[in-house]
């Protein structure tokens, strides 16, 4: 599998030959093998790992986001990413940077919620009208 990890503001990562990944989702922690059918899942703010053709895993501390798999190429689109770090380290960003919101960054994500799921619904609403 190719694994491209986008940020907002770029290309965190463009991996080739990943062999297995595990991320954490709203459902719990989630698997991807080469063969699995084409996804789509939310995901929450923990430890990203995926193993290299190498054999070699790395671990990330994403923030919250969308993994999107189609055919052979995985997108994760998410806030932020950590990379670099003991896995201890990233446990810790994890915590530190991505699950402590301040009361207005809460804010602010609840009415983009609100927003998303409003646009998602209105588009459902034209689909069914066309």
């Amino acid at each position: 599998m190719s694994l491209k990890i986008l940020l907002p503001f770029g290309v965190f990562s463009d991996v080739k030959e990943v062999s297995r990944m595990v991320m954490q989702t709203s459902e719990g922690s989630f698997g991807l093998l080469p063969h699995r059918l084409d996804c789509v899942a939310a995901l929450q703010p923990g430890i990203f790992s995926y193993e290299i053709a190498s054999g070699d895993t790395i671990y990330l501390a994403i923030d919250e986001g969308i993994l999107v798999k189609a055919g052979s190429l995985v997108k994760l689109s998410v806030r932020n990413a950590i990379a670099g770090l003991s896995l201890g380290k990233l446990h810790e960003a994890v915590q530190k940077q991505f699950l402590e919101l301040t009361e207005s960054e809460r804010n602010v994500r609840s009415v983009m919620a609100k927003m998303e799921v409003g646009l998602l619904l209105s588009l459902g609403k034209f689909q069914k009208e066309s």
